[in-house]
């Protein structure tokens, strides 16, 4: 009984009862052992009451972890921080909404199994490396890396990872943190680009003060810098220059010592930040007065206003007005000189056409005439005085224009006689006009229309001398050979030379206007009577043709000018020179659209080509001469047109043939061949040139050749 009376622990009993049952003994057969029924009970009872405090403390125990995992959960979910619960194989087992968010924007995006996979692959390593760093170090981070964010594409982030301690697993298990660098990252380079461009600005304030700096230093206008108290701060050069003060001086100096008139009016104008004070007097560092103009420039600041002010020397400008106002008159004068020329060059074209038909009517007349007709003297005295007529129309048209010089071996006696036979009609009946031309004078490399032109020049400038006393004008052609002219002007070579010289019997020139002479716009006329252009231009082709102008002049006595030209061999002439037999003609029937606006001129040459057997359709109206040709392109064996008509140019009816009947040739009338229309007649394809007005038999023979097809000289 002592045995059994002994206290035994709830458990103990447990094990024992069930120990004795597992025997196959009987409640009986136990008790029998000596272990007393009542003991028992009581034993059970105090085991069954331990049991109840440990399922109430298990119950507690059950209940807190239930709240801890709740509240983890919570927090896991909540948390504004990207979590995922990974395992060493990269699988994602758990993961928080902002996870999702970050790599599964759309339902769309694949979800989220695998942590690698989303990782890019610059990246990927490194990202490998920090999970195997965490599991044997328990955490590692890894900065601003890749990842992969479905259809948002990607974005920059931090990975911190932490080992989670898995007794009952083998497997490492990780707590994964992506914290989102994007905002942090845009921050930074906002704040990067606000930097470069604060570095830029700065740059820029630098450059800005270096070249303000430097803009006022080359300002040519003085500029003026004055404090609050009207002292001087800032004295540019030109300011220095203008003043005759240097800078060191003038600095700290008030502003009354250089430009007292302004000081007085500058507390009227600071309501603007700009005012023009106008024209005033300012003053040099030595007293002496000076007419400037200023204007002035407020700054307004908190520490005092800044005051630039502006000066320019009026002198200077009153001058340049000066001169302005006298270029400005000599460019009318040449403006109206050039409208002069412009009309008279209208007229000439207009009178070339009229030349034409009276040139073509009298060798019709000729014809009709016969040999022995007493009318044929006049008609050759009508022809004479129709071509010195046409030869005044074409220089006219020369003069008129300005055309690229063509130098080529010519005799300068033709072109004295041509130029004085002009020079005649002007002349007022006091002046007499001789012309000596020495025999056996060598040819010379010029262009005809400018030589005229320099001669004309000379002559008209001797006439203005001799005025409205009585005078010779003499002409003179000649050859010299030169050591040395003391005369000469612009440098003359040494050697034998063609001279072309003009002597008047005028007032002759002074010295000092010898001097001026040849400067442009330079004159000793009154306003309105002359350009100063004349001996410009001599000397200026004389230049062009590898020649000089030499001059004497004695006061009261009269000038002498000679152009000095150097002469070319005989040979070179003769090789230049075309020698043209006269042909047959015979028109054979062939057809002929002549096109021109002056009816004269149309009714002879349908005339004339009738006469030589051709058959002629003429027309005074381009438009309907180009609708006959469209109609019937096939009829016509040449088209000849003349280039200017009244709204239609020639070169447009010539372009519509060649579309039409492109094998058709064409041939050009023109009074006036410029060196643009012949250019432009050879791009056309034009076979022949023809200058009006033209011989009736020049005429004839260019058709002949062009209907015949051969091609005619331009």
């Amino acid at each position: 009984m002592g045995k059994l009376s002994q206290r035994r622990r709830p458990g103990q009993i447990f094990r024992n009862v069930s120990a004795l049952v597992s025997d196959d003994k009987s409640l009986p057969e136990v008790m029998a052992q000596g272990y007393a029924l009542p003991q028992m009970i009581e034993d059970l009872r105090k085991y069954q009451a331990e049991l109840e405090i440990q399922n109430k403390a298990l119950r507690f125990s059950q209940r807190a972890a239930e709240g801890a995992s709740e509240r983890f959960l919570t927090l896991f979910s909540s948390v504004p921080l990207a979590l995922m619960v990974v395992d060493e194989h990269g699988m994602v087992l758990e993961s928080n909404a902002m996870a999702l968010r970050l790599f599964r924007p759309r339902e769309s995006d694949p979800p989220l199994n695998f942590l690698l996979p989303l990782v890019s692959e610059a990246h990927s390593l490194r990202v490998s490396e920090a999970f195997s760093q965490a599991k044997s170090a328990g955490t590692s981070e890894s900065s601003e890396v890749i990842f992969l964010a479905g259809s948002a594409g990607t974005f920059a982030g931090d990975l911190h990872i932490a080992r989670i301690d898995n007794p009952q697993d083998d497997l490492a298990n990780f707590i994964c943190a992506i914290i989102d660098q994007g905002p942090l990252l845009a921050e930074r380079r906002a704040l990067q680009e606000s930097a470069a461009a604060l570095r830029r600005r700065n740059e820029e304030l630098h450059l800005s003060e270096n070249r303000l700096a430097a803009i006022i230093n080359s300002s040519l206008d003085a500029i003026i810098c004055v404090d609050a108290g009207r002292n001087i701060t800032v004295f540019n050069p030109a300011a220095a220059a203008l003043f005759q003060c240097p800078p060191t001086q003038a600095l700290g100096s008030p502003l009354e010592r250089f430009l007292p008139d302004a000081v007085q009016t500058l507390a009227y104008n600071q309501l603007s930040t700009h005012a023009q004070l106008g024209e005033m007097e300012g003053r040099t560092s030595s007293g002496k007065p000076l007419a400037v103009e200023v204007s002035v420039s407020f700054e307004h600041r908190l520490d005092g206003d800044i005051i630039t002010v502006f000066a320019r020397d009026l002198t200077a400008r009153k001058k340049i007005e000066t001169q302005r106002n006298v270029l400005e008159a000599q460019l009318r004068e040449s403006q109206k000189m050039q409208a002069v020329g412009t009309m008279a060059g209208g007229i000439a074209h207009d009178f070339n056409n009229i030349l034409g038909a009276i040139l073509g009517n009298v060798e019709l007349a000729k014809q009709d005439a016969g040999d022995g007709s007493p009318a044929l003297t006049s008609l050759f005295e009508i022809e004479k005085a129709g071509r010195r007529a046409r030869d005044l129309v074409r220089q006219i048209l020369t003069f008129s224009r300005n055309e690229t010089p063509k130098r080529s071996a010519i005799h300068l006696g033709e072109v004295v006689h041509e130029t004085t036979r002009l020079l005649k009609v002007t002349l007022p009946p006091s002046i007499e006009l001789q012309v000596r031309i020495d025999a056996q004078v060598p040819a010379v490399m010029a262009d005809a229309t400018q030589v005229e032109q320099a001669l004309l020049n000379l002559c008209t400038n001797a006439m203005h001398a001799i005025g409205t006393d009585k005078g010779v004008i003499t002409v003179k052609l000649g050859s010299t050979f030169t050591q040395s002219l003391k005369e000469e002007r612009r440098g003359i070579s040494r050697g034998h030379h063609v001279t072309l010289s003009v002597r008047d019997t005028g007032t002759g020139i002074d010295p000092e206007t010898m001097e001026r002479i040849f400067e442009p716009f330079f004159t000793t006329k009154p306003v309105g009577q002359g350009t100063g252009l004349g001996l410009a231009v001599v000397h200026g082709i004389m230049r062009t043709h590898q020649g000089s102008v030499g001059v004497k002049s004695t006061p009261g006595k009269g000038s002498i000018f000679t152009l000095y030209f150097p002469p070319v061999e005989s040979a070179q002439v003769a090789a230049q020179m075309e020698i043209s037999f006269p042909s047959m003609i015979d028109g054979q029937g062939k057809h002929v659209m002549y096109v021109d606006d002056d009816e004269a001129l149309v009714f002879l040459v349908e005339r004339v080509l009738t006469r030589k057997g051709f058959k002629v359709s003429s027309f005074t109206d381009p438009h309907k001469a180009s609708d006959v040709l469209r109609a019937n392109p096939a009829d016509f064996d040449l088209l000849v047109t003349d280039y200017n008509m009244p709204g239609f140019c020639g070169v447009d009816l010539l372009r519509e043939a060649r579309v039409v009947r492109p094998d058709l040739p064409v041939a050009l009338a023109s009074g006036y061949v410029t060196a643009d229309i012949e250019q432009e007649a050879r791009k056309e394809g034009v076979g022949a040139l023809i200058h009006k007005p033209n011989d009736v038999e020049e005429l004839c023979d260019i058709v002949q050749q062009l209907v015949h097809g051969k091609s005619a000289p331009h």
